[in-house]
């Protein structure tokens, strides 16, 4: 089983870092639903009630998405330095080579606001190797979904102030 590494955005936003690790991070289950619904139906606990290490959570996406779920176990949260690490244990997101991804986000506080940092390791089957479309894929959701919360954090800057 080989391992792939790649950075999947490497974002400069003006929105606080403290703003988007609670949105994006650990409050996401509830953040992302009612804010954004068009990114995800819904997201559940299938294992703990909060964010902490260990809790799995459960992506259920909207009917018209290409994929319907995911579930992404916590195994590091650092939020003095706005730090998370959790894998993608199950779902549909990813094609059939991948045994599972590991990501690290980083939130770093920048003189514009904030310097996000999204890296993947994708754990293969076998022999497989990451396609190049698929990265491709990967980071224009992630982008699109990282664009989606600054727009909503900007427009709102009551929601985690």
């Amino acid at each position: 089983m080989g391992v792939f590494t790649y950075t999947l955005a490497d974002i400069t936003s003006p929105v606080a870092a403290s703003r988007l690790f609670q949105a994006l991070a650990l409050d996401n289950h509830n953040f992302v639903p009612k804010a954004l619904p068009h990114l995800a139906k819904s997201v559940v606990f299938v294992e703990g009630d909060s964010t902490t290490v260990g809790c799995i959570k459960q992506i259920n996406f909207p009917d018209e998405a290409p994929f319907k779920y995911v579930k992404n176990r916590v195994d590091e949260i650092d939020s003095g330095n706005f730090y998370l690490k959790y894998t993608c244990i199950e779902g549909d997101v990813f094609p059939d080579t991948v045994e599972y991804a590991v990501y690290e986000d980083k939130y770093d506080v920048s003189e514009a606001g904030t310097r996000c940092k999204m890296v993947a390791h994708y754990h293969m089957k076998g022999d497989n190797v990451m396609k190049d479309e698929d990265i491709e894929k990967a980071k224009e959701g992630i982008q699109k979904m990282f664009k989606a919360v600054e727009e909503h954090l900007i427009a709102n800057p009551q929601v985690y102030a």
